[in-house]
C-alpha cells in the first residue's frame, strides 16, 4: 500500500475541509488538526497515489478560492 499525507493551512480550515470531503474516496480521510487540513491517502499503486494526490491538490486550490469568495462582503450596487 502506498500512502501520502498532505497538510495545508487555511484561514478557515474547517470550511475548506468540508468543501473537500464530498470528493474524498474510501481511500482518503480528511481531518482538521490545529487549524490545518490534513488528508491521508492510501492507494495500491504509486501511479494511483500520484493521480489521486494531483487531483486533490487541484481540489484544495478550488476549495480555498470558494471559501475566500464566500467570506468576502457582498458588493451590492444600489
Amino acid at each position: 500500500m502506498r500512502t501520502a499525507t498532505i497538510e495545508t493551512t487555511h484561514d478557515d480550515a474547517a470550511l475548506v475541509a468540508a468543501a473537500l470531503s464530498p470528493d474524498n474516496t474510501s481511500e482518503m480521510e480528511t481531518t482538521v488538526e490545529d487549524g490545518r487540513v490534513v488528508t491521508r491517502i492510501e492507494r495500491e499503486t504509486t501511479s494511483g497515489l500520484q493521480s489521486t494526490v494531483d487531483d486533490y491538490v487541484v481540489n484544495v486550490g478550488v476549495a480555498e478560492q470558494v471559501v475566500q469568495t464566500a467570506n468576502q462582503p457582498a458588493n451590492h450596487n444600489t
